[in-house]
């Protein structure tokens, strides 16, 4: 849908919302339990983590006993001997240091794609109407670069500060075995990069938070704006758009500056009071040495281990902002898995195998969240399997809720809807699609092969089925003239199908899944006239043996509804044949003749069918009821 175009004051900041604010600890405990497959190779990276400063500290060592014993007394004897432990050590310390990169890798990687999978899943649990409200752009960002950030938090975040607190606790061990007074003095330095880090820490995530969210809605105009490029186009607004883009790449720029400017000013700052720690305790070692407290050596080995020491204790601060510029990206994963699924299976769900195909509302009521007014009030009907019913009213009459609640989009706010007598709260949701086939107003196509698209309907699907499903959907002849046939791929969206095109695949589809139960919203919006007449013969073929519902305002497909049910401010006011409705009930009439073709103003003519036998009810109450015997038909077969 195009969003209004951009003006000052920031209309496209409200595209994506801020999320709730989280803690480290928050989130530790949050996702800590997704590690409990992966944290024997992740200990074992830690082990491997806590062994290289031991490795750097020894190496360290090393250096001053060849200064001290071979390069100042000028001794070559021990210098084999010292110098191939030196070897051997950086031998040792690249293999450690290839296995710890390689295994840690895997395991962050493993965990960020079992997260990916967990929030993709659980987007799709939710409802279509959470879906229809979030901007696309944004939800992509979630999936991918979000959950990366919960990895540095939990992994790769502790194994730094693992890492960095073994490297201070060994290069201080080695400075007070050097000289005591020069490693007391050298750690005066340390309180004031705690402090600096603590003053840096909470500014540098808020700023991180707010870069993530413009990052984001890059993302959303973009996705935004493509696909919408022909209207874009059409209505000259090429230039509205560049305009809107580069808003927010503005605002993006003036975020990642923010943080940019806080992280960039850290490091200099914790640069300079390493240098003046540095410089004063060589001053002191200079001292020592004149006093021959120290050796040569030693003095070396000093500045070596206090250059090292500053290293991890500047990289703890950068890895504290670090953390917590990851959160903000967590508790943007956090909010989508805290939205709760509006459907989801019951605890003891009852079997369903294949169903009859016999459907009942009783007392149906429905409202959306946050709407006064119910979408569908009181709604009786009882429809009998294999009969076929169309469902019809102005816009905003609740055609589209009703389809909804039968396909447990959403539950009723009150009263239920079943299956052969079956309350479908009570059935898993797999049991239920299984015994349902849809065609939806909006052709929904995968970017893969026309074969992959048919056989969705049903994965085990043979090609011989796939091929049979296709020619009963009157596909079979323009597939064969794609450039390659079956195997042809169809673009995102099927783009490189015409709408009619499209349709019919999505009948296939249907076919094939060979379900006793049938929805059809709108099968021939969108198409022309000829498109229309030309999807007729096998959406009737599809409809054949099946229970029925379709929403259509084609007068072709309404005929060949055995009742039709008109809706009006999401209550049932008429039932009937078409010709009683004309009769009898005005709006409906009314709704008829705006919809009926140009090509003829009076009355409609409707092509003729075998008459059915119906049997009509009409309880008392708000809704009406209706009951058919089963038609004398058969079921596709591929």
């Amino acid at each position: 849908m195009l969003k209004r175009l951009p003006v000052s004051g920031g209309v496209a900041d409200g595209l994506v919302a801020q999320a709730p604010a989280a803690t480290l600890r928050m989130i530790f405990v949050r996702f800590w339990p997704d590690t409990r497959p992966l944290r024997g190779r992740w200990l074992l990276s830690l082990v491997l983590v806590a062994l290289a400063p031991v490795l750097s500290t020894a190496a360290i060592w090393l250096f001053k006993l060849l200064v001290d014993m071979v390069v100042v007394p000028r001794n070559f004897r021990e210098f084999p001997l010292l110098g191939g432990a030196y070897l051997g050590l950086a031998v040792i310390q690249g293999a450690v240091s290839f296995t710890d990169q390689y295994l840690s890798t895997w395991v962050g990687e493993q965990f960020i794609l079992t997260l990916r999978a967990r929030l993709f899943d659980h987007i799709h649990q939710l409802s279509t109407s959470f879906l229809e409200r979030q901007q696309l752009g944004d939800v992509l960002t979630r999936v991918t670069g979000d959950i990366e950030a919960i990895e540095e938090v939990l992994l790769s975040g502790v194994a730094q500060a693992l890492s960095y607190l073994c490297q201070v606790v060994w290069f201080t061990i080695a400075l007070f075995l050097l000289d005591w007074r020069l490693a007391a003095a050298s750690l005066i330095a340390a309180p004031a990069f705690l402090i600096a880090t603590r003053s840096f820490s909470l500014r540098i995530k808020a700023a991180s938070r707010e870069k993530r969210r413009r990052a984001a809605l890059i993302t959303t105009v973009a996705e935004e704006s493509f696909a919408n490029a022909a209207l874009v186009r059409t209505y000259a607004q090429r230039e509205a758009e560049n305009a809107r883009f580069r808003e927010q790449n503005l605002a993006n720029l003036a975020a990642t500056l923010a943080a940019t400017r806080l992280q960039a000013l850290f490091g200099p700052l914790t640069d300079l009071l390493e240098v003046v720690g540095v410089l004063a305790v060589i001053g002191l070692a200079v001292w020592e040495l004149s006093g021959g407290h120290i050796s040569i050596g030693g003095m070396l080995a000093f500045v070596a281990y206090l250059t090292q020491l500053y290293g991890p204790i500047q990289g703890a601060g950068q890895l504290i902002n670090s953390l917590h510029a990851a959160a903000a990206g967590a508790e943007r994963v956090i909010e989508f898995l805290d939205q709760t699924p509006s459907v989801s299976d019951p605890p003891r769900p009852g079997a369903l195998k294949r169903a009859r195909g016999a459907l009942g509302l009783t007392r149906v009521t429905f409202s959306y969240p946050d709407v006064a007014e119910p979408a569908l009030s009181d709604i009786n009907l009882q429809i009998a399997p294999g009969q076929k019913v169309a469902v019809v009213g102005a816009s905003g009459a609740g055609k589209s809720t009703l389809m909804k609640l039968l396909l447990r989009f959403h539950d009723p706010s009150d009263g239920s809807v079943t299956i052969d007598g079956v309350d479908l709260r009570d059935l898993a949701l797999d049991d239920l699609y299984r015994n349902v086939a849809s065609v939806l107003q909006e052709t929904l196509v995968f970017d893969a092969t026309v074969r992959e698209n048919i056989r969705w309907g049903r994965p085990e699907a043979s090609d011989a089925e796939v091929i049979a499903a296709a020619t009963s959907a009157d596909a079979h002849d323009f597939i064969m003239k794609l450039p390659q046939g079956y195997d042809t791929r169809v673009g995102q969206r099927g783009r490189l199908l015409s709408g009619g095109q499209r349709q019919r695949l999505a009948i296939a589809r249907a076919m094939i899944r060979d379900a006793p139960i049938l929805l059809l919203d709108e099968p021939t919006t969108g198409l022309d006239a000829e498109s229309s007449e030309r999807i007729m013969a096998p959406l009737r073929l599809l409809m054949r043996g099946r229970t029925t519902v379709v929403i259509s305002h084609n007068l072709q497909t309404v005929a060949d509804a055995e009742r039709i049910i008109y809706l009006e401010r999401g209550r049932v006011v008429g039932i009937g044949s078409h010709a009683q409705l004309m009769a009898d009930l005005p709006a409906y009439a009314r709704l008829v003749r705006l919809h009926q073709p140009r090509a003829g103003f009076g009355a409609v003519t409707l092509p003729q069918r075998r008459p059915v036998q119906p049997r009509l009810e009409y309880p008392g109450g708000g809704g009406a009821s209706f009951a058919v015997a089963r038609s004398r038909t058969g079921r596709f077969r591929a």
